[in-house]
């Protein structure tokens, strides 16, 4: 039983650094560990997320969601956050975690192990604060729509997708309407 250190990074597009250390027990499980997180940046818990254990390049690597969006079994679900405890994914001194809280926000807030202590600590702790987080809802949804495939453009007055499936009228000749 040991406590862990992690600095918790907000992804943002100002050059303000925001961050927070916050001093938790191995054995919490990741669903602790993400409610303190919105409690020291002051964000609600209302919105879906997930962790990702990552790399030094902070490449996704297995996903650890809030809850289970699965319909029956499939081999491929994320694990969830209640189930899985911390110390299950530290494989580095400096083990590197993604969080994605919001998925529409993009919220984003990269976590990096920094330092361990021999005492487990009863509760977790923020340690550390610097910077002023921003407003939950200062990020709106439509900020992130040049992260989403698809173009507006090739929408018809009906919504619906304009596609090409390179058949000519010729290709359609032989079908009589009305014979079946």
């Amino acid at each position: 039983m040991a406590g862990l250190k992690f600095r918790v990074l907000l992804d943002s597009e100002t050059k303000k650094e925001v961050f927070r250390d916050i001093l938790i027990s191995d054995e919490t499980n990741f669903e602790v560990l993400y409610q303190t997180i919105l409690e020291s940046y002051g964000f609600s818990g209302d919105q879906m997320a997930s962790f990702y254990i990552s790399n030094d390049d902070w490449d996704k690597g297995q996903e650890i969601a809030l809850t289970d969006m699965t319909f029956g079994e499939d081999p491929d679900a994320p694990l969830i956050m209640l189930d899985e405890q911390i110390k299950t994914f530290i494989e580095q001194p400096d083990q590197k975690i993604i969080l994605v809280h919001d998925f529409l926000r993009l919220w984003i807030f990269l976590i990096e192990l920094i330092g361990y202590e021999k005492e487990n600590p009863e509760n977790p702790s923020v340690i550390l604060a610097v910077g002023e987080a921003p407003k939950e809802d200062s990020r709106s949804s439509e900020d992130n729509d040049d992260l989403f495939i698809g173009d507006v453009e090739d929408e018809d007055e009906f919504g619906f997708d304009e596609f090409d499936d390179d058949l000519s009228d010729e290709d359609y000749s032989n079908f009589d309407d009305y014979e079946y």
